[in-house]
């Protein structure tokens, strides 16, 4: 198969070097907005890719299925162009900058003859994510009744990142909104949400904030607890406890996890924290291409659709609104009142 890839910046190198070593794939061709980069890319000692000169040049070089990790203002536009080619498409989340570009890629990819289109939610792919959520289905834990889920990044990303991120939402707390529907199977009803500045001005003149803490509650009444920070000194921490009336199970507690116990006389034993969700994901980041490219080869259906990212956007959109009005929101008003 060959992949054609968009975008070679940091995660962009890190797929390609991923799609490189999947069985099946036998030529990775990358392109950039930056034609240099690409080159650069490619030129990388044992890096085993080509380099075309632009995006129309990698579709001319009849690509099975295309990867996209551009910058996030170009998703939406590269999306329609894939799907306009009839070519199998992966890219990072978000679909779009918001719902209204999301809605129009969502309606494009659900047509009839569409080709598949998979979103990069990689949580999906995590071992302990997946150990959890199979563990739920097959009634180990009872009945659910309380689930806690937090991301937080070590250190901030730079100050030109932040008007273009969708804020802490959009850009960090989609992923917990993604894996809570996925595991528990069930949609988030409605939404209470706050979030603050203690950190640099940055986030405030963005209008944005640097920690936020959103209560969820689900259709069937469970309740989520999503928390998110820029500043958490001890190291990229993502977690998620499933609590159930006959057990729990917690992803992300390894000898990664930055939580130095308080507590005397015992020891926590640990490697050196996360720095970043690189790190932390590698192995999801591998097994989600992988997925993508048996879906590329038409051997399985997309495990993540633009139809599952837009219904984690809504719960984002319900916590941002929240947070700016002090007032609970219901979902099914958001979603209602975006397709209004």
């Amino acid at each position: 198969m060959r992949i054609g890839l968009i975008g070679t910046g940091r995660i962009g190198a890190l797929h390609a070097e991923t799609l490189r070593a999947l069985p099946g794939v036998d030529e990775v061709v990358v392109a950039d907005a930056d034609t240099r980069r690409a080159h650069e890319l490619a030129e990388r000692p044992g890096a085993g890719l080509v380099a075309a000169p632009g995006v129309e040049d990698m579709y001319a070089a009849g690509p099975d299925g295309v990867v996209i990790a551009a910058a996030t203002s170009a998703h939406a536009v590269l999306l329609h162009r894939a799907l306009d080619a009839g070519v199998p498409v992966f890219c990072e989340k978000p679909v779009a900058l918001d719902v209204p570009g999301t809605l129009s890629v969502a309606e494009r990819a659900a047509a009839p003859g569409a080709v598949p289109v998979q979103v990069g939610f990689q949580r999906r792919f995590d071992r302990g994510y997946r150990a959890a959520r199979a563990a739920l289905r097959a009634g180990e834990l009872g009945w659910l009744h309380t689930l806690r889920a937090c991301t937080s990044d070590r250190t901030p990303p730079p100050a030109a990142y932040i008007p273009t991120s969708g804020g802490l939402f959009r850009d960090c707390g989609i992923h917990d909104f993604d894996i809570l529907r996925w595991l528990t199977g069930r949609e988030v009803e409605t939404v209470y949400a706050m979030g603050a500045n203690r950190g640099d001005e940055f986030f405030r003149d963005g209008d944005d904030v640097d920690t936020c803490a959103a209560l969820l509650r689900f259709d069937d009444g469970v309740l989520a607890t999503v928390t998110a920070t820029r500043y958490n000194g001890a190291g990229h921490d993502v977690r998620l406890e499933v609590c159930g009336s006959e057990g729990t199970r917690v992803v992300g507690l390894d000898d990664h996890a930055p939580l130095p116990t308080a507590e005397e006389g015992l020891s926590w034993r640990r490697a050196e924290p996360y720095d970043t969700f690189m790190e932390r994901f590698r192995d999801a980041y591998a097994a989600e291409l992988g997925a993508f490219v048996e879906v590329a080869a038409g051997r399985t259906e997309s495990p993540c659709t633009v139809g599952d990212a837009l219904e984690a956007l809504y719960v984002a959109e319900a916590c941002d609104l929240s947070r700016r009005t002090g007032e609970p929101v219901a979902v099914a008003d958001v979603r209602a009142g975006q397709r209004g």
